[in-house]
């Protein structure tokens, strides 16, 4: 078999691998993951993979021939919405599975345990940086319940509207992260005159200072060095403390996963992603969370998960995000259809259609239980959406400020990606990629093509790790050290 049709309504099949001149009817070479078609299809004639719409044909397309940027269109989605018309119970778990998980004060359980230095402005970033870096694994080793010390840091916090959305989105992620269950204690350090004012996101969000929580302001306390030798004494006063923290057995029903895809190729939509969702099902069936987010990248394909939506409140808040969305990328200058990246049409997506197509398929099969903004706290069970972009430091950024205490990462083309406080696993959708970036790679969902291998039995295998890594199995990306510079808050608004 050298091609796959993913549905009878389909005009277009996949190459599994280059097509030559003459073999299975290919009139052109044909790339390895890209699309041929499989009938005649005339000027303007919707292209269908999936058995949706990923685009109109730009010029006669004869049968055989390759489908890509230089013969597909796009053109903006148009489409007649259902709600709560496609509901299906999660699957029955015959197993009540458990982790190893630290549980918090506030009844929440993480799987890592770490100590955060957080900064309200990037003018403290380099002093949130010598803080972190001062404690070695050397300096830790007496503390084996500690994963370490993190500094997130970012290139905001001043010269921004005081009462707009950024500033809003802003406080949240901050907020988000301190309150993450993987992060035992937290030190934030300010400037002292930013627009983030420290003091008033304790009063926002109800923050109690105390042995778990300090802060500090470079100008208060009396220039850079001062403010790292003060940070570090605050620290080594939390290391005590949070090594307390014990791992006890928690309900996977206390997991909340992160779903992202970055790097994605024709085949993210095939095996990986699907693979991911029946892992997404699993975890709904023992009570747990799956957040799906990348607003841009759901785009031609929330139809199907309005479908999905519990109530019509659910359904109407994505809708509203889209099309906030179509007005963001407008105001911009820009089109919905800038999301594919060149390395996501080398691999043979075509336009955000497809792509959408693909991704929203790590959301899995269960009803839409609740749509979030941007960071905010996710409190509903089962799969959730939370507003993104499709950037994917920027989109992990916000599911771990909403909640998410592991995060699951597909990838076609390969991608040396990480996250802290949540550990990342990356999941391959290709086997060629696979044998390359092996390093990278925690599982190969490529194998559903190269060895015939079930997308259920991959998605056994994703949920089956994130058990294990929830319970401390560091991940590929743990191991090479990944995920200190990956915490990027979402920016939007003027920067005045």
């Amino acid at each position: 078999m050298n091609t796959v049709r993913l549905s009878d309504a389909d005009n277009v099949v996949t190459a599994i691998r280059p097509l030559e001149i003459g073999q299975d009817g290919a009139t052109q070479l044909i790339p390895r993951g890209h699309k041929m078609a499989s009938q005649p299809i005339a000027r303007g004639e919707a292209v269908r993979k999936y058995a949706q719409v990923i685009g109109y044909a730009a010029e006669e397309i004869a049968q055989g021939a390759h489908v890509h940027t230089h013969n597909l269109e796009f053109r903006n989605v148009d489409t007649a919405y259902e709600f709560g018309t496609n509901l299906r119970e999660a699957p029955k778990a015959t197993t009540r599975d458990t982790f190893m998980g630290y549980r918090r004060p506030t009844g929440r359980v993480g799987t890592r345990n770490y100590i955060a230095v957080l900064t309200s402005v990037n003018c403290s970033a380099t002093a949130a940086r010598k803080i972190a870096e001062h404690f070695t694994e050397e300096r830790l080793a007496d503390y084996p319940n500690v994963d370490g010390v993190v500094a997130f840091v970012h290139g905001t916090g001043c010269a921004m509207g005081g009462d707009g959305t950024g500033f809003e989105l802003l406080q949240r992620t901050l907020w988000g992260y301190a309150r993450n269950p993987n992060v035992g204690a937290v030190l934030m350090a300010g400037l002292g005159c930013e627009m983030m004012q420290i003091d008033w996101l304790i009063e926002a969000y109800g923050l109690t200072p105390g042995p778990f929580f300090q802060t500090m302001n470079i100008q208060d306390v009396g220039g850079l060095r001062k403010t790292v030798e003060a940070g570090i004494a605050k620290i080594e006063k939390m290391l005590p403390l949070v090594n307390e923290a014990q791992r006890e057995e928690c309900p996977a029903s206390e997991l909340m996963v992160g779903l992202e895809c970055g790097g994605s190729d024709a085949w993210s939509g095939i095996t990986a992603n699907p693979a991911v969702g029946y892992a997404c099902d699993l975890l709904v069936a023992q009570g747990g969370t799956g957040v799906l987010s990348e607003t841009p990248e759901i785009y031609g394909a929330e139809h199907m998960l309005t479908a999905r939506a519990a109530s019509r409140e659910v359904g109407d808040k994505l809708i509203d995000l889209i099309h906030w969305w179509e007005r963001y990328t407008a105001n911009a200058g820009g089109s919905m259809d800038n999301n594919p990246s060149p390395g996501n049409k080398k691999g043979g997506l075509t336009t955000i259609l497809e792509k959408s197509l693909g991704a929203s398929a790590k959301g899995g099969t269960t009803p839409l239980m609740g749509v979030f903004k941007y960071a905010e706290p996710v409190t509903a069970k089962g799969f959730v959406f939370m507003d993104s972009p499709g950037y994917d430091p920027a989109s992990v950024t916000g599911m771990i400020a909403s909640g998410c205490n592991l995060v699951c990462f597909t990838t076609g083309r390969g991608s040396a990606f990480g996250s802290k406080p949540s550990p990342c696993m990356k999941v391959a959708t290709n086997s060629e990629m696979y044998g390359r970036l092996h390093e990278d790679m925690d599982v190969n969902a490529g194998t559903i093509l190269s060895d015939g291998k079930t997308v259920e039995d991959v998605g056994r295998e994703i949920y089956e790790m994130w058990l294990r890594m929830a319970s401390g199995e560091k991940t590929k990306s743990e191991l090479q050290g990944l995920g200190d510079y990956e915490f990027v808050p979402w920016q939007i608004g003027a920067v005045m």
